[in-house]
């Protein structure tokens, strides 16, 4: 795919609604030039302790909100998914996604100083939509 000036939905910044400033300024200069659209899934910006409880239970985070809080409840992390514009369906393929990765974690350092920490290089499990502060 050809590099575009791809910019957020309005539905991607509300979902990032209440996240760091400088995490916002990172997704925002980010796309413009990334490899691949992305958005931000429902509940991938900044989650309420039962936002949080909820994804626990449906197995879809490790962490419950209570005992085990996620970056997501403090407006540290986001999550993204690959906009395909040829099916103009959301997908998570591994090496979109890794791509993606890279050029946010390069953006962040380059820009803004700041150590973007990315869920696909984690050793305990892969979660390759995950990005969050350091």
């Amino acid at each position: 795919m050809g590099r575009k000036n791809y910019k957020l939905s309005q539905r991607s910044k509300l979902r990032l609604s209440g996240i760091d400033k400088t995490l916002m300024a990172i997704i925002e200069e980010g796309i413009k030039k990334s490899p691949y659209d992305f958005g931000i899934p429902k509940y991938g910006g900044l989650r309420t302790k039962y936002d949080q409880k909820q994804l626990y239970k449906q197995g879809l985070s490790q962490l419950d909100g209570y005992r085990k809080k996620s970056y997501h409840q403090s407006g540290k992390a986001f999550d993204i998914y690959i906009y395909n514009h040829q099916t103009k369906k959301a997908e998570w393929d591994k090496q979109k996604l890794e791509e993606v990765a890279r050029h946010l974690q390069n953006i962040a350092i380059e820009k803004f100083d700041v150590v973007l920490e990315w869920g696909g290089d984690w050793k305990s499990f892969y979660d390759g939509v995950h990005f969050q502060m350091k």
